[in-house]
């Protein structure tokens, strides 16, 4: 008799819980798109894609929701129907009546951990993988659209274009703006522009060449005949760490440059800090030149004392004094270049420059310099170049022997030496700027470690507490036995809201670089407990009554 009961209850409780999930699956999946809708430009074709790779995150809430109120409807509608009496007077208490019911929780609470710490990290890998599959076509379907397009995450850099070519991958009548935080620093104007998506395992880089345009600055406006430049399309939700796996956290914990935004400043901040190596080596020279008194008026020939080996060509160039500035390293007054092809030396340009600049290029863990001058004028043929770029230039030996002791020995950065060891190097003193951005990967590391631990305590909160939540709902169902059937549910959601607020609550104290982590984990488990405590009373209460 008990096991029919039990089957009874537990086939009533299935069905409106399968009910309540697909209905409200549905309304919150609907919801869940309107942002790459808008903001990523998708299609018919996408918006079911990403709908379907969203469903677990969905999933991860609706599922205690839907019990609670499969719970509270199933046993207050068996308790207003005097089921429950007829039970009790059999000889069945309410605990044995609870049974089906606890089973379901423990069901959702196994599910809910499961789906928050392997399922819906993996479907969120796979939608970014979708997206950013067809981030092509978005690009031309949302300016086609708008007339714009906004190049995520960052959205440095805004397209605007007239007209699309999709079948050659052309953009005519071109406007690209990019922006320095919410100022315009340069404006790309241009006859037509070819978009080319090269993809990378962590982003994907868009690369757009313009033909016959113009670049214009605060400072001047550039002829253009042809010039590829690059932006990356990083991470739009995998690069968090709400949707990491626990095996990727705890990889992350133990190497944190696995992790794309701190690996992204403690990239740039190795550059910076290459930069100023670079710098403060140019200067070097120039003190031992002069200290040495090997330049002075009567001796033009020790004018080339500079040399950085590249491939194909190398270059020389005059010492003058450099500055830093984002990575860029600027000559600050005019200087004489020769440029030499390694194989024949003697296929060489003499050039006198207004304007020359050295920038990083290449991946990430093999970059290089390039070389770009302006205002050139060829000495041998009086030829006048406007702008020229000599790419594929190698660090200098001596800097980039620097660098490596900042490297571990699989070849990693040492993120936590790069942030705080800079001030060791004798002689060396890093600029404002790097200083700051050791600041902020100091930030970043911290940061990232106490999101770890924010992470992994909330989603067992979570999950937990959605035991006693769903026998919460339970017991006010039949409590509430005089009632409306939805009262119980409306009620039960109260302590479901408390949990809810203290592991915000808990994640936003731990998260606090400035707090104690340990007082927002205490906070969310706090609330947890409270709800298990609230639990044994109130089936204490209907025991005895």
């Amino acid at each position: 008799m008990t096991y029919t009961l039990y089957k009874y209850i537990f086939r009533e409780l299935l069905r409106v819980f399968l009910l309540a999930l697909i209905a409200l699956t549905l309304i919150l999946s609907m919801g869940s798109i309107l942002q790459p809708i808008q903001e990523f430009g998708a299609g018919p074709k996408q918006i079911f894609v990403i709908m379907f790779y969203f469903l677990p995150i969905t999933l991860t809430f609706v599922l205690p929701i839907a019990a609670l109120f499969a719970g509270s409807l199933v046993y207050g509608r068996f308790t207003s129907d005097n089921e429950l009496d007829a039970c009790r007077a059999s000889g069945i208490s309410i605990i044995n009546l609870v049974i089906p019911g606890l089973f379901l929780a423990i069901v959702v609470a196994i599910s809910n951990l499961f789906l928050s710490f392997y399922v819906m990290p993996t479907f969120v890998h796979l939608a970014e993988k979708s997206i950013k599959t067809d981030i092509k076509q978005m690009l031309f379907r949302s300016i086609e659209q708008n007339g714009y397009y906004k190049v995520p995450p960052e959205n440095k850099y805004l397209i605007y274009a007239d007209y699309v070519d999709n079948k050659n991958d052309m953009l005519r009548g071109v406007v690209i703006t990019k922006l320095e935080g919410v100022k315009i620093s340069d404006i790309f104007t241009t006859e037509s522009a070819k978009i080319k998506i090269i993809p990378h395992k962590t982003t994907n880089e868009v690369q757009i060449t313009i033909h016959n345009g113009y670049q214009m600055s605060n400072k001047e406006t550039i002829s253009l005949s042809a010039l590829p430049f690059t932006t990356e399309f990083g991470s739009l939700l995998a690069d968090n760490i709400t949707f990491k796996k626990i095996d990727e956290m705890r990889e992350i914990k133990a190497d944190l440059m696995r992790f794309e935004p701190v690996a992204k400043n403690a990239y740039k901040t190795l550059k910076q800090f290459t930069a100023e190596l670079f710098v403060y080596d140019i200067h070097n020279k120039i003190s031992e030149i002069n200290n040495n008194d090997l330049i002075n008026e009567n001796s033009p020939a020790q004018e080339y004392v500079y040399e950085l080996a590249g491939e194909p060509n190398s270059v020389k160039f005059s010492l003058v004094p450099c500055t830093v500035q984002k990575e860029q390293i600027s000559l600050t007054s005019d200087i004489t270049l020769i440029e030499f092809n390694n194989k024949n030396p003697n296929d060489a340009h003499t050039y006198k420059c207004k304007e020359a600049f050295f920038r990083f290029e290449g991946s990430r863990n093999d970059f290089t310099l390039a070389m770009d001058i302006r205002g050139a004028r060829d000495i041998n043929s009086g030829e006048i170049k406007m702008w020229d770029s000599i790419t594929g230039l190698k660090i200098p030996k001596d800097t980039e022997k620097l660098i490596k002791q900042f490297y571990t020995d699989k070849g990693s950065i040492n993120v936590h030496k790069l942030a705080s060891g800079l001030n060791n190097l004798v002689g060396f003193e890093p600029s404002r700027e790097l200083k700051i951005l050791q600041s902020i990967l100091n930030e970043d590391i911290q940061k990232t470690n106490m999101e770890i631990k924010a992470e992994i305590h909330s989603r067992l909160v979570f999950g937990i507490g959605c035991i006693s939540m769903i026998l919460i709902g339970i017991g006010l169902g039949i409590l509430k036995r005089g009632g409306h059937l939805l009262s119980a549910f409306g009620t039960s959601c109260i302590p479901a809201v408390i949990l809810v607020v203290c592991i915000m609550s808990g994640k936003q104290l731990t998260e606090n670089i400035g707090a104690q982590s340990l007082s927002g984990i205490t906070v969310m488990w706090a609330g947890c407990g409270s709800l298990f405590l609230f639990a044994i009373g109130l089936y204490y209460y209907l025991l005895k009554n």
